[in-house]
């Protein structure tokens, strides 16, 4: 079973991190969501705290 993706349709891009303020994903890692192998995706997905403690900083 494929890890969904964690857009919630939002995809504005904080100038300073580079994270989306929607999903936390980089721009690239938007892009290559669908080619990504489901152990990518979970590293992604499991490193969403981190990426949103540096997002709120």
């Amino acid at each position: 079973m494929s890890i969904a993706s964690p857009c919630i349709d939002i995809c504005k891009f904080d100038s300073e991190t580079g994270f989306c303020i929607g999903c936390l994903r980089t721009r690239d890692e938007c892009k290559s969501w669908k080619k990504m192998k489901d152990k990518h995706r979970s590293k992604i997905i499991d490193d969403r705290a981190r990426r949103e403690r540096k997002l709120n900083r």
